[in-house]
């Protein structure tokens, strides 16, 4: 089994602002903690991978936004699927 660890930001007005998937620890718990730092220094959440993940939210919306982060456990199987839908 592994672990399939969701973050979620959804706006009262504007409905779902982010939903990002993560299998690797360290990538949730970073976006995670990009995140609430956005949030304590009122500052705009923004991030590139320099590839295909970019992200700008405007720190006055994600004030206002509920996050939340979630872990699954999913079979191999299903890893599997997951990675060939992001490799695809």
């Amino acid at each position: 089994m592994a672990t399939l660890k969701h973050v979620t930001i959804v706006h009262p007005k504007y409905g779902e602002v982010l939903n990002e998937t993560f299998m690797d620890d360290v990538q949730f718990k970073l976006f995670l903690k990009m995140v609430h730092t956005s949030i304590e220094l009122n500052q705009n959440l923004s991030t590139f991978n320099g590839k295909d993940f970019l992200i700008h939210v405007p720190a006055q919306i994600l004030k206002e936004c509920m996050v939340i982060g979630l872990a699954k456990e999913i079979s191999m199987a299903e890893v599997v699927v997951a990675k060939s839908k992001l490799e695809g």
